[in-house]
């Protein structure tokens, strides 16, 4: 589940974990006063499990044209 951060005016920044369907939240949990959701800048996503790369899931065509072109270029080199 993803973590949005939020900001209260007494109680300053602080972060939930939310499904993304659920809706903002519009108090503070704390306080009880009124937050804002922040845009977050520094956003990173982990996938757990095999298959979520490009080069996983490559045909064995494309590496053997991959192998050539790096034969040929260490060759050029």
């Amino acid at each position: 589940m993803p973590i949005y951060e939020y900001k209260c005016a007494k109680c300053g920044v602080f972060e939930k974990e939310q499904r993304i369907t659920a809706p903002p939240l519009e108090k503070c949990p704390t306080c009880g006063g009124p937050v804002h959701r922040l845009i977050g800048h520094n956003i990173s996503v982990i996938y757990k499990a095999g298959g979520f790369y490009t080069t996983e899931n490559r045909s064995q065509e494309y590496k053997d044209k991959a192998k050539e072109e790096t034969k040929t270029e260490s060759k050029a080199s």
